[in-house]
C-alpha cells in the first residue's frame, strides 16, 4: 500500500475561496452547493456573547461524548460516520435534547441559516429538508472538538467518501453524486492553528481505492498530499466556514493559551435537482 500510495500522482483542481466579513448570503450558499466557488469565509458571522455560550453549553453537556469512530474528538449530536442508518437515526432522536440545550434561550445561528435558505429554495421550486427515515430525522447540526496531536489536529479528508458508501438505507446518499457542502460555525477557537487546510485536490472513486480510504475517506496520507498545493483558512470565533467537501481539507494543529476549538457542523447538498438534504 505503501509503494502506491507514494506513486500515485493527484489530479489538480483549483480552489476558489471567498472570504469577507459579515453576514452570509443565501446566494453565496447555493454557490457552493452549485460548485461554482470551492469555499466561503466570513468573518464575524455571528456575536461573540452567542459564540461564548455555545461554547460553555458545549463543555458541560451532560451529552458530551468521546469519539470512538478512529477519528480523534468530542461531540455532542450525532454523526453518520461509519454508521448504518438506523443506528445514525436513532442516535440523532437521542442527541436532539442535548444539541438543542447548546443554544437554550439564544437565537440559533445554524437553524436561522436553515430556515433562511430553505425560503429562497423554496422560490425556486426546490425542497430543503432534514434527511430522515423510518428510524427518525437527522438534527440540524452537530458540535465538535477534535482533538488529534502532531501536524493535524483532525487529518486530511474527504467528506464524499463516506457519503456515498452510505448504503441504500440512507436516502442522503444520492448527494455524493453532486456537492457535499460541509457547514462549520465557531464558537471556539485556539490561540495558535485550528486553521482549516484545503488541498487543490478532489479525489476520484480510483484515488481513495489507492489509498485505502474507498469507504471513508479519511485519512489521507502526507506522502500523498506532498506536492498538491493547499491553503489555510485562518479562523476566529464568530466565523463560518461553508466548503465543497469532496476536496481535501483537514484542521491544523493547535497550540496557545488553551482555549478549544469547536465547531457546529452540518451537511447538506441536492438530492435531486428538486431537493436538498441536511444533515450531521
Amino acid at each position: 500500500m505503501a509503494t502506491n500510495q507514494a506513486r500515485q500522482t493527484p489530479a489538480i483542481s483549483p480552489l476558489t475561496i471567498e472570504e469577507r466579513t459579515g453576514s452570509i448570503s443565501t446566494a453565496e450558499i447555493i454557490s457552493v452547493l452549485k460548485g461554482e466557488i470551492t469555499a466561503l469565509h466570513i468573518s464575524q458571522a455571528f456575536s461573540t456573547e452567542i459564540a461564548e455560550e455555545i461554547t460553555a453549553k458545549f463543555f458541560g453537556s451532560p451529552g458530551l461524548r468521546e469519539r470512538k469512530d478512529g477519528v480523534p474528538g468530542q461531540y455532542v449530536g450525532a454523526s453518520h460516520y461509519r454508521k448504518d442508518a438506523a443506528t445514525y437515526f436513532a442516535e440523532a432522536e437521542t442527541a436532539r435534547p442535548h444539541v438543542d440545550a447548546l443554544f437554550g434561550n439564544l437565537v440559533d445561528p445554524v437553524r436561522a441559516l436553515f430556515d433562511a435558505l430553505k425560503r429562497e429554495l423554496h422560490k425556486q421550486g426546490i425542497e430543503l429538508r432534514l434527511a430522515r427515515s423510518e428510524h427518525g430525522q437527522a438534527n440540524v447540526c452537530r458540535a465538535l472538538s477534535w482533538t488529534g496531536s502532531g501536524t493535524f489536529s483532525l487529518d486530511p479528508h474527504d467528506d464524499v467518501a463516506q457519503v456515498l458508501r452510505a448504503g441504500n438505507d440512507y436516502e442522503l446518499s444520492a448527494v455524493a453524486h453532486n456537492t457535499v457542502a460541509a457547514l462549520n460555525f465557531y464558537p471556539s477557537m485556539s490561540e495558535e492553528g485550528g486553521n482549516l487546510r484545503l488541498w487543490s485536490h478532489k479525489p476520484t472513486v480510483d484515488d481513495r481505492k489507492s489509498q485505502g480510504v474507498e469507504t471513508t475517506g479519511y485519512p489521507y496520507s502526507a506522502v500523498y498530499l506532498k506536492d498538491v498545493p493547499c491553503r489555510d483558512i485562518r479562523l476566529k470565533a464568530g466565523d463560518i466556514a461553508l466548503l465543497d467537501g469532496g476536496f481535501v481539507h483537514g484542521v491544523t494543529g493547535q497550540a496557545g493559551n488553551g482555549k478549544r476549538r469547536v465547531l457546529l457542523n452540518s451537511f447538506f447538498g441536492f438530492a435531486r435537482p428538486d431537493l436538498v438534504l441536511w444533515w450531521t
